[in-house]
């Protein structure tokens, strides 16, 4: 990972270009901060209060569509760059780390303890040191499952009418219309209508 030091973006906009850049900066601490003031009040609501999730949601979340149910706990960084469609479902424990932009299609179920992860670090040493990361974004097509504990890695896209057995690390594309399994996760077979 290079680090230009003549750059003269702000962190911020490094961040969102999926440049390197360094998380400790005070304009994305504070967007930081407001993402995870929202999501404790999240995760504090109960199944009986809907409407307050909903109003919470799309405060914290780029897009929200329709009929969507996050359990809490919920987990992001910075909330805003997620998008969902509608009628999305998400079981206990899912983190969603937006460094870089998550997009979940329709009709997407997953199960609990789900994560997507958009941030990578410098394999090189003093760059990690020096606290540099970037990101790559993550794509989830319509109608796709990821059972519990499924992983996703950055840069990953899923195709439409994909499945995902439970605990499996998703470290490269998987095409429209499957089933994977296992880590790293392999296709096993197509799925039918």
């Amino acid at each position: 990972m290079t680090t230009p030091t003549d750059d003269t973006r702000t962190m911020r906009e490094r961040m969102l270009a999926g440049d390197p850049y360094i998380a400790d900066d005070p304009e994305l601490v504070e967007r930081y901060a407001v993402a995870v003031d929202l999501m404790a009040a999240y995760n504090a609501t109960t199944v009986r209060q809907g409407p307050l999730r909903r109003r919470l949601l799309e405060e914290l979340l780029g897009g929200v569509g329709e009929g969507t149910e996050i359990r809490p706990p919920f987990y992001v960084d910075y909330g805003t760059q997620i998008t969902v469609g509608a009628r999305f479902f998400a079981n206990y424990g899912l983190v969603a780390l937006d460094v870089a932009a998550i997009t979940i299609g329709d009709d997407v179920q997953m199960g609990p303890n789900v994560q997507l992860l958009t941030p990578t670090h410098p394999v090189e040493p003093e760059p990690r040191r020096q606290k540099w990361e970037a990101a790559q974004p993550i794509t989830i097509g319509d109608n796709v499952w990821l059972g519990g504990g499924v992983v996703v890695c950055p840069g990953v896209s899923i195709g439409e009418n994909t499945v995902v057995g439970a605990g499996a690390v998703v470290t490269k594309d998987l095409p429209a219309g499957v089933v994977a399994v296992g880590n790293p996760a392999r296709v096993v077979r197509s799925v039918e209508g």
